[in-house]
């Protein structure tokens, strides 16, 4: 088994054992009055982490490669470093806009006014 799919399946196992208390609710929760108001703020709660933590995590990992990259290629050809290093603060600049933009979405979705949006049965 490689490297990455190891990786993956330790992540995919954590993510399943961090879901596991959402799993533990009795069925007599449900049926109680502003129990969905409740349930909505829940479930938001859990898409902006979702959100926010594999963001960071892929944006981490892409700096991190570029960051790499632009060292090997300024080893090989030092006369092109000017050239490569604009272009790794181009690309790091870039991912991190990629990052906030994710952390924008996850305050947009915490910060909707729950109560506004109140499913009724």
């Amino acid at each position: 088994m490689s490297k990455k799919l190891k990786a993956l399946s330790l992540m995919f196992f954590g993510v399943a054992l961090m879901a596991l208390p959402l799993l533990a609710q009795e069925a007599s929760q449900a049926a109680e009055p502003g129990k969905a108001h409740a349930d909505l703020f829940k479930l938001s709660l859990i898409v902006g982490a979702g959100i926010i933590t594999l963001s960071v995590a892929a944006g981490a990992f892409c700096q991190a490669k570029a960051i790499s990259s632009a060292c090997e290629g300024i080893s090989r050809n030092p006369a092109g470093a000017p050239h490569i290093r604009f272009l790794l603060v181009f690309g790091l600049v870039l991912i991190e806009t990629l990052v906030i933009y994710a952390l924008l979405i996850t305050i947009i979705i915490l910060m909707v006014q729950w109560g506004n949006y109140v499913i009724k049965a």
